[in-house]
Order: structure tokens, then C-alpha cells, then sequence
């Protein structure tokens, strides 16, 4: 895929890239911590019901598992992980 920026003022583009480079490395790292707290979360989780994460979604989506309080706060952490996971899959997919 080829992206085209309209950048408007006078920048060079090496100070553009620099600036969105320095923003991506950002969102990485962000990325990575939050892959890491959310994992740490579903693990606890994981542990405590006998279930891997994929597996309580399907039957909490599906309505298996009642209303505790504890399978919304899991359910927020695999949704997520699952959405910093694939932000961090997609940073790490852009080249220069």
C-alpha cells in the first residue's frame, strides 16, 4: 500500500518524516506497555477460571457465563489486548 500525505506549511520532508517516525516509535512503546498490562490482566483471569482468554469470549459472547463483574473487567482487558496487538502489528508493518 502506498499512503500520500498533504502536508501543509513549509517542512522539508525529512522533517515530516522525522516527526512521524518519532510519533510511531511513541505509539510502539505505548503499544507494548499496554500489551503488557492487558496480558498480566487476562493471565490472572485465565488462572483463576481454568480458561485461556479466546475461550471466555466465545461462551461470554455468547452468553455462558452470567453477569459477574469480574467477566466484564476481563472481557475489556482481551478486547483490549486484542486491539493494541494488532495497533502494534500494523506499526511494526510500516517501512520508511
Amino acid at each position: 500500500m502506498t499512503l500520500t500525505l498533504n502536508i501543509k506549511g513549509d517542512f522539508t520532508p525529512q522533517e515530516v518524516t522525522e516527526v512521524i517516525r518519532a510519533a510511531l516509535d511513541q505509539d510502539e512503546r505505548a503499544a507494548k506497555y499496554r500489551i503488557e498490562k492487558y496480558s498480566i490482566i487476562c493471565k490472572g483471569f485465565e488462572v483463576k477460571y481454568g480458561m485461556g482468554s479466546d475461550l471466555f469470549i466465545e461462551k461470554f459472547e455468547a452468553g455462558k457465563l452470567g453477569d459477574d463483574s469480574e467477566f466484564f473487567d476481563w472481557y475489556a482487558a482481551k478486547k483490549g489486548l486484542d486491539m493494541w496487538d494488532k495497533r502494534l502489528k500494523i506499526i511494526s508493518a510500516i517501512d520508511f
